[in-house]
């Protein structure tokens, strides 16, 4: 028999790269919670294998029964704020899991963030402590997922920076801004300041999870794999931006965290606790996989692939 597959958030830009993948490498049955039927822009109606559920995260108790037939569980859905932030994020998230039967149940994927994460892909206290209602629940859902009944089959996947999207597939945030982030490049690259970070298209996410729910052999469970390309310095993007524009980069002033931090001051700008911690620590940067880890190749390695279909 099929295995089954059952997918939260499957209406979001990373859902709908992997249903896609799923539907073209695999004979899977996948069940999508999704809360609008029609925001799924992919056309399952000759697809028997494919079983839709029109509902919300705040319901999933009562699909226990289901679940418990599931072996994989990927779950993608998010609260970006407010209550429905910890509500989603940590309390049904955490029941969606511990509803799986740990005699069925082979691999269950859980989608946290990067941004919970030190150097070393170990988890930051700050996190808990002065993250927003979303990062402080995902922080929350990671410790308790980690010591439930199904650690011993948990892949926990941490997102960097994430683009996507297409005419027939929703954007993510960032590449919905991406156009209008282009229009301040022509100051912006007179400022020069020390960060890095990674990112990582929804394709080339839906590329490893569709591997690590079809492989035979995945890394050692609770697992944490953080998605992202080759780290980008500040100062990278600044230039592959004016390479795209044909800008020249010349001057730059050094912004230095001294510097905002006085501008903070001077202004008397509110910066919440969060946003404070994130510019004194500059650096995003992990441990990272990508398609490449799996012996696979990345869709879009370089940030130039990405601006390459800015329109």
């Amino acid at each position: 028999m099929s295995k089954k597959v059952f997918i939260t958030g499957a209406s979001g830009c990373v859902g709908h790269y992997l249903i896609e993948m799923l539907l073209e490498k695999t004979d899977y049955d996948l069940y999508l919670l999704v809360r609008d039927r029609r925001k799924l822009q992919i056309d399952v109606s000759d697809r028997p294998n494919v079983h839709i559920i029109e509902d919300s995260m705040q319901n999933i108790g009562n699909y226990k029964a289901l679940l418990r037939t599931m072996e994989f569980v990927v779950s993608t859905a998010a609260g970006w704020g407010g209550e429905e932030a910890f509500v989603v994020n940590r309390d049904k998230t955490i029941e969606l899991f511990s509803s799986l039967d740990p005699q069925v149940c082979e691999r269950a994927i859980y989608f946290s963030t990067a941004s919970i994460l030190d150097s070393h892909n170990q988890i930051i206290p700050e996190a808990g402590e002065l993250g927003t209602n979303y990062i402080a629940s995902k922080h929350a859902c990671l410790e308790t997922l980690e010591n439930s009944v199904i650690r011993d089959r948990l892949i926990t996947v941490f997102p960097t920076l994430v683009f996507g999207g297409a005419e027939n597939k929703p954007y993510s945030h960032l590449s919905k801004g991406l156009k209008d982030i282009l229009k301040y490049v022509p100051y912006a690259r007179f400022l020069k300041t020390d960060g890095s970070f990674h990112f990582v298209h929804a394709i080339d996410i839906a590329q490893i999870v569709t591997y690590l729910l079809t492989a035979p052999s995945v890394p050692l469970a609770p697992a944490r794999l953080v998605l992202g390309m080759q780290r980008l310095t500040a100062q990278d993007l600044i230039v592959q931006f004016c390479e795209y524009l044909n800008l020249k980069v010349g001057w730059q002033f050094e912004l230095t965290p001294f510097l905002v931090d006085a501008v903070i001051k001077l202004f008397r700008i509110e910066v919440a606790e969060w946003d404070r911690f994130c510019i004194a620590q500059r650096h995003f940067t992990y441990d990272v996989v990508s398609p490449e880890t799996f012996g696979m190749v990345s869709q879009y390695p370089r940030l130039a692939n990405l601006l390459a279909e800015v329109k």
